[in-house]
């Protein structure tokens, strides 16, 4: 899935600080809320992707410590179309873990896909 594709999913799990106005992840769940995207906030809101209400998720964007978003990932049990890593939340650990388990991922950020495709 690419970042327009990723764009057209209605559920997104923002994975981060999303209570401080400073931080990245706070701006891209304000923003994706402001867009009519259904958002929940895994990190300091929520403690794990598996809180979420919903059964299906569409989209888990990491915006964390790559050791944070590894972890989280490793015991999410939700089902879920992609993954995106936002720039800083990578690491190789995290790439081979989503690799060596087909879990579909891109390397983006949702910013960006706002500005292009909405």
């Amino acid at each position: 899935m690419d970042l327009k594709e990723t764009m057209e999913q209605k559920v997104f799990a923002v994975v981060g600080d999303t209570l401080n106005e400073e931080k990245y992840a706070y701006k891209i769940k304000k923003q994706m809320q402001d867009a009519n995207y259904k958002v929940y906030s895994v990190g300091k809101e929520l403690k794990s992707i598996n809180d979420i209400p919903e059964d299906d998720i569409d989209v888990i964007d990491l915006c964390i410590n790559p050791v944070k978003g590894l972890n989280l990932m490793k015991e999410c049990n939700k089902k879920f179309k992609n993954v995106v890593i936002q720039p800083g939340a990578e690491s190789e650990e995290l790439l081979d873990y989503l690799k060596q388990n087909e879990i579909p991922y891109i390397e983006s950020c949702l910013l960006v896909g706002l500005s292009l495709y909405k």
